[in-house]
């Protein structure tokens, strides 16, 4: 009788949650957290364009971006907007992760989307800490490639470091080959709400989006290649972040061309959040 009345309460609490996580305030939180998503990758499309020109010299990753936007007058405002944007986006993930809101099943590949969801719940639960530190000045300081050669140098001291290095480049290489095949595919439009929008913003919304997609798509492969080769050559200095990757480019030949081309790519990508925000069926 007791253990009939645990397994009800459970069993109410387990719909209970169920119920909130499939209510409209999921919707406001997606939205406004893709809406921050975007206007990050503003941010950073913003910081690579000047690289690019050779107008300031900014770590142009999102950390170095929301620490240039926090050094502003009205920098702390917008820190703490997107900061909470960013717990926003977090939030919207783990209640995908945990109540599988978009139905991928208990299958293999439903498993695998809902573990990604939880992935980026937990960086984005970072990212918003690292962002809420620039508003006392402990944050910032560093480039984003410091930070992922002072990880990498760290994990080769624990057992098998060398290829769990590996294996997260090779990670951030699917990271950007599944970006490319979005990118072909055009497969996002299946979770937008079409019939809401122009014949325009869908032709010219899912053409920049591609575009974006392309860009992170280069950018997740440069920084998951160079993972794999400070794996192979056993040398954490071989590492880099978003900021070392877009200055890979920008050293290439015609690097201020191919950079520019990549900055312009990530204001696409911007663009794609914010059609997702407005769009996108959650």
């Amino acid at each position: 009788m007791k253990d009939t009345g645990i397994q009800g309460t459970a069993q109410s609490a387990q719909a209970g949650a169920q119920k909130a996580a499939e209510s409209s305030w999921v919707d406001g939180l997606a939205r406004f957290g893709l809406g921050a998503k975007g206007f990050s990758y503003g941010l950073i499309g913003v910081l690579a364009g000047a690289l690019a020109f050779g107008v300031g010299g900014q770590a142009a990753s999102r950390e170095g971006a929301l620490e240039v936007l926090a050094d502003e007058s009205y920098g702390k405002v917008l820190v703490v907007a997107l900061a909470l944007g960013f717990t926003a986006y977090g939030l919207w993930r783990l209640v995908q992760a945990i109540f599988d809101r978009d139905d991928e099943g208990s299958g293999a590949k439903g498993i695998a989307k809902r573990v990604g969801y939880l992935g980026r719940a937990v960086l984005y639960g970072v990212l918003t800490w690292t962002t809420l530190q620039l508003l006392d000045g402990s944050g910032g300081g560093g480039s984003q490639t410091g930070e992922a050669r002072n990880a990498t140098a760290q994990v080769f001291d624990w057992p098998a470091g060398r290829w769990l290095v590996g294996l997260a480049g090779l990670i951030l290489i699917g990271v950007g080959i599944f970006n490319g095949y979005r990118a072909f595919t055009q497969k996002f439009e299946e979770n937008w709400k079409t019939e809401e929008m122009s014949r325009s913003e869908r032709v010219w919304g899912a053409r920049l989006s591609s575009l974006g997609l392309l860009a992170r798509f280069v950018v997740f492969a440069l920084i998951g290649g160079f993972f794999v080769k400070a794996a192979y050559q056993y040398d954490a200095k071989e590492a880099i972040g978003l900021d070392g990757a877009l200055r890979k480019v920008a050293d290439a030949s015609y690097g201020p061309v191919l950079l520019g081309i990549v900055a312009a790519g990530l204001l696409c990508y911007a663009l794609f959040c914010f059609v997702e925000a407005r769009y996108r069926r959650i």
